[in-house]
């Protein structure tokens, strides 16, 4: 198999619809928990990663309350409090023109993948598995493993990259760094519109562009995504003959296909594997896993912090 035909690999191979059917919550004292999934994770080989949009909530970059009214105030007074709930269901709101919607955009992607530095959460997982062989599978689009020191060659972001755009109808497999674009459109923006000559167009069809986030079937798939995935699949056939560790954090069901039924499918066809899920009130396991699977139900911030400690790491990072 030719590099390009590896990169071109069938990203469906990766998914599994079927969850699980024996759902339970561990009745483990949390101290217990804590200091079973720090021994496995010693004891691992390699870890596989699993990171939702739990994680950076935990870590900090929550879409709601005071972090969400304080930065966009003018965008809930232009269009309703109804509305601009949050952060994320503004970002489905119907944008009347292209110089509103880039209004908003620009604004939240600043905030959300630019202007933030790296969390404390995400380096300390970084310093807990900078020794193992691991990778990271993300659908998490804020660069928070980027900018804790993960290698982008161990990162495969599935669901696109705040910091980047691409056509809407995506007519040609490219993306585009848009960093610089979005703070001139941050500092030009008035009524929360950006002006007119500011709107992107796709340099091939001369149509709109979008943000680089898979929202529908134009979801452009370019050269370093499918590279990605093929580094993805050559790890997952890595850790078939390893005693690893499967990582999840923060994965619910809104996309559960990716990362959490996946993690679980795995978990049921190779008895080298275990499985530490972290999640606030989504950390059920199916308990035919036994002993081999950890689910910590509570704060994450708090639970990657006591693994960190828990694996020798330093309180200051």
């Amino acid at each position: 198999m030719t590099r390009m035909e590896k990169a071109k690999r069938n990203w469906t191979q990766f998914l599994c619809s079927a969850p699980a059917e024996d759902y339970i919550f561990q009745n483990i004292p949390y101290e217990e928990q804590i200091k079973r999934a720090a021994a496995l994770i010693q004891e691992a080989e390699a870890v596989l990663i699993g990171a939702g949009a739990g994680a950076s909530a935990a870590a900090g970059l929550t879409y709601s309350g005071s972090r969400f009214t304080d930065n966009f105030r003018e965008f809930i007074e232009k269009y309703g409090s109804m509305y601009m709930t949050d952060m994320y269901a503004s970002g489905f709101y119907p944008f009347p023109t292209q110089e509103a919607k880039w209004g908003y955009w620009s604004k939240h992607t600043i905030i959300n993948r630019f202007l933030p530095p790296a969390l404390p959460l995400y380096q300390q997982l970084y310093e807990i598995v900078k020794e193992k062989d691991y990778f990271v599978l993300t659908t998490n689009v804020d660069h928070q493993f980027q900018k804790a020191g993960f290698p982008a060659e161990r990162i495969f972001a599935t669901q696109g990259d705040y910091g980047n755009i691409q056509c809407e109808k995506g007519c040609h497999p490219k993306i585009y760094e848009a960093e610089d674009l979005f703070y001139q459109m941050d500092q030009a923006r008035h009524d929360c519109m950006i002006p007119s000559g500011m709107v992107p167009k796709c340099p091939v069809c001369g149509g709109n562009m979008t943000m680089h986030l898979r929202c529908d079937q134009y979801f452009v798939e370019d050269e370093n995504w499918h590279e990605a995935a093929g580094r993805y699949g050559d790890f997952l056939s890595r850790i078939g003959q390893k005693k690893s560790v499967l990582l999840e954090l923060g994965v619910g069901f809104n996309t559960p296909t990716i990362i959490r039924f996946p993690f679980e499918k795995m978990m049921r066809e190779n008895s080298r594997l275990s499985l530490i899920r972290l999640n606030l009130n989504e950390a059920a396991l199916p308990e035919s896993f036994g002993t081999r699977a950890v689910g910590i139900d509570g704060d994450m911030a708090a639970a990657v912090s006591d693994l960190y400690s828990q694996l020798g790491g330093r309180a200051s990072v």
